[in-house]
């Protein structure tokens, strides 16, 4: 079943609300949304708000997770992970003293790791299932959490993924379908994990840098079958799966310090890689119009545009290097691209910077006002750059080489997960779930 043919199947099984498009496009399917550039081609969400204003409802999410949610149907999906009161046995810790970085989050109890289907309609709980409860292995960054990778769907299925916590497979009524364990990895620092799989044509492709064995897998949808395997060269990495179709062939680039590399969809073949990237690489890279961009920002800047018909074996520094830029890109947001514009946020500073992408001419970088620590990744819908911040502000900016500030939006709470938009809706992800909308 194609994915079109899903979305009429879901479209006459059950009522939408009104303001759900009737196109492919209509949902939110991927952390980056149906084009996986970070915009809602569908969406036209409101431009102000408050707690008291626009708030079509506000639910409490059990646990905690950064994960963004998804959403296809008039069902919205988020995965959290829910300590229980089973404490972990007490172990000796390292003194921090002996260690670089912040203080790690140690697992002080046994986690349930779950998934949530809410009624877009009214915030109800539809479904809850935990797919496992265990003590994690390792601990987290002081600001992430066990549940920061984010689920994905094809309408057929909904896919959530907890990391080294399993990978599971559900029908769209919550029935565990099937489920894949591909082992523990060993984090960095033990600063968590955070890459979600990518989704397309029957298969899932799953990016596993640690600081143990890397691979990339990809899976059959169906089954949870692997069908391919590649070692890879890196250390920990945190940046999701791009698929890309070009001239027949389906690219799965994926970033990492190391190099960036670009592997065949069918076969697990390197097709292209590329250097420059920083440490850390957390930001998934976006593609529009034959280039494909690629960002890092942790101890140093690298944003690059490759053009992919240029693109084979080792083009680190060759032709297929369309632009580049080496100031002022994302340590932890991925980048927006809209309207042939490329949207960039600074480090994890609210400072957004906007470039033509087809020539990566700078057109601005300002300050955003009310919202100055930034994880989530901005979203673009109805010609508009959304960008929520750490500390609950919104800034709505419009979309183009000049800027404007549209408003900045207040509520309260926090959001690292990113903003999502699905018709008249824009949903929020922090300790509450929120849908934003003007009915």
């Amino acid at each position: 079943m194609t994915r079109a043919t899903a979305l009429a199947a879901l479209l006459l099984a059950a009522p939408l609300p009104a303001s759900a498009a009737d196109t492919p496009d209509a949902f939110w399917p991927q952390w980056r949304g149906p084009l996986l550039t970070g915009v809602a081609p569908a969406a036209d969400p409101p431009v102000t708000w408050s707690e008291t204003e626009n708030v079509a409802w506000k639910v409490a999410v059990p646990g905690k997770g950064s994960a963004t949610p998804v959403v296809w149907g008039d069902l919205v999906f988020v995965l959290t992970a829910i300590p229980t009161d089973e404490a972990a046995p007490a172990v000796a810790t390292e003194a921090q003293g002996e260690r670089r970085g912040p203080p790690v989050l140690a697992p002080e109890f046994v986690q349930r790791f779950a998934i949530l289907a809410y009624s877009r309609a009214d915030g109800a709980v539809a479904w809850q299932r935990v797919l496992r409860e265990t003590l994690p292995h390792e601990g987290t960054h002081p600001t992430g959490t066990w549940a920061s990778c984010s689920a994905v769907t094809d309408g057929e299925r909904v896919y959530a993924f907890f990391g080294s916590h399993g990978l599971y497979a559900l029908d769209m009524a919550g029935e565990v379908l099937w489920k894949k364990d591909l082992g523990d990895m060993t984090i960095k620092l033990s600063f968590g994990e955070g890459s979600s799989p990518a989704l397309h044509a029957g298969r899932l492709v799953i990016n596993w840098d640690h600081e143990g064995g890397s691979f990339i897998v990809a899976l059959d949808t169906k089954t949870g079958e692997e069908l391919w395997r590649q070692q890879r060269d890196e250390g920990t990495s945190w940046a999701t799966p791009l698929v890309v179709e070009s001239e027949g062939r389906a690219h799965v680039i994926s970033s990492a310090t190391n190099k960036v590399r670009s592997y065949d969809l069918a076969s697990g073949k390197v097709l292209w890689e590329v250097g420059g990237m920083t440490a850390n690489v957390i930001p998934t890279p976006v593609h529009a119009d034959g280039l494909v961009f690629l960002t890092s920002g942790f101890r140093g800047n690298a944003l690059l545009a490759v053009r992919l018909a240029d693109a084979a074996g080792d083009i680190t520094g060759g032709p297929a290097i369309a632009w580049s830029h080496d100031r002022d890109t994302p340590y932890v947001p991925s980048p927006l691209l809209y309207g042939g514009e490329l949207y960039v946020l600074k480090s994890n500073d609210g400072i957004l910077s906007a470039f033509d992408a087809a020539t990566g001419q700078h057109h601005y970088g300002t300050r955003l006002e009310g919202v100055p620590n930034v994880y989530a990744s901005p979203i673009g819908a109805a010609g508009r750059v959304y960008v929520a911040g750490r500390e609950g502000a919104v800034a709505v900016v419009k979309a183009g080489p000049e800027f404007e500030l549209l408003a900045v939006n207040q509520l309260d709470d926090g959001f690292d997960a990113s903003p999502v938009a699905v018709g008249g809706e824009l949903y929020l992800r922090g300790q509450h779930l929120y849908r934003i909308s003007a009915d």
